[in-house]
């Protein structure tokens, strides 16, 4: 199994209700700029560690598990929203550098949060690097009754019980999972990374750290307009790294581009674009040497 080479600290933050799991590497010192690191859909702080283990200088790293993931706890919902990841987002700034700017890093998910967060809160940001959080397929007025009724069919599925994640035998089983999902996950790191992906039950099974609400369709409209402004507010320097692999025109299937995620990118004001060769979308997974190099050559900038 993959051997860390630098021990997270694991500790919990009451936030809006919700007791937050966070995990951090290094220690705070003055003058260092706290590295803000969110992961994104059906993923966990933990994820982080191997690019953690590949920083070369000394960061005070912070990770939370966003709501409904890992061991982040509150009252059961069925229902997740772009808002509330903002909101939790702040009240962790407001506790772990209330006087001070961060550098903030976002994979997927979380990468979509931290470019809407960056440019909401622009002063709390000293550098924003977003790893392929590519955003959403733009929609139309027209879309909206039956995005409606399609989010309301979902939630009555989810309370039937239809929509619960697949349980498993073994971690061998997640490991299994996670390697099937991403070819170029090696055998140590899946081991790994299923013993924080998902927990041994009462029942001996393994179950996904990951509420299966997440799995329900949003009810709001992608509305790119807002996104564009919001984008236009950003002031942090930007780097948005991608992977030569294109995984978002293969999730789209030409309903949203490459080429229109760059078109989106040109409302940040001071953004650069990095890709990165012989990864997937897990790049933090597959080449962390290579994304732990990008942070911190943008971030001494």
């Amino acid at each position: 199994m993959y051997q860390e080479k630098k021990q997270a600290r694991s500790e919990f933050t009451p936030i809006r209700n919700l007791n937050y799991h966070v995990l951090t590497w290094g220690e705070p010192a003055p003058g260092k700029v706290p590295l803000v690191m969110v992961h994104g859909w059906m993923d966990v702080a933990a994820s982080w560690q191997f690019v953690v283990d590949a920083f070369k200088a000394d960061h005070w790293v912070i990770a939370p598990d966003w709501r409904g993931y890992g061991l982040t706890t509150g009252s059961p919902v069925d229902n997740y929203w772009i808002p509330d990841y903002l909101a939790d987002l702040d009240f962790l700034l407001d506790h772990y550098s209330p006087d001070a700017p961060v550098n903030l890093v976002g994979h997927s998910l979380g990468g979509n949060v931290a470019m809407l967060y960056a440019g909401t809160r622009p002063d709390r940001i000293r550098r924003l690097v977003n790893l392929e959080g590519f955003g959403m397929a733009a929609t139309r007025p027209s879309m909206a009754p039956k995005r409606l009724a399609k989010w309301m069919d979902e939630l009555k599925s989810f309370h039937r019980g239809e929509m619960a994640l697949k349980p498993y035998a073994s971690a061998a089983g997640v490991a299994a999972r996670l390697m099937k999902t991403n070819e170029r996950l090696s055998q140590d790191k899946a081991d790994w990374l299923a013993q924080h992906w998902a927990a041994q039950a009462d029942d001996g099974q393994w179950r996904i750290l990951g509420d299966a609400a997440h799995k329900i369709t949003n009810a709001n409209l992608y509305q790119v307009p807002e996104v564009l402004e919001t984008f236009k507010s950003i002031t942090a320097p930007t780097l948005a790294v991608e992977t030569r692999h294109d995984s978002l025109s293969q999730w789209w299937q030409g309903k949203y581009t490459l080429a229109e995620y760059h078109e989106r990118l040109k409302s940040v004001a001071d953004v650069r674009i990095a890709v990165v060769d012989e990864a997937g979308h897990m790049l933090h997974h597959d080449q962390p040497e290579v994304v732990a190099g990008l942070i911190e050559e943008f971030i001494a900038l």
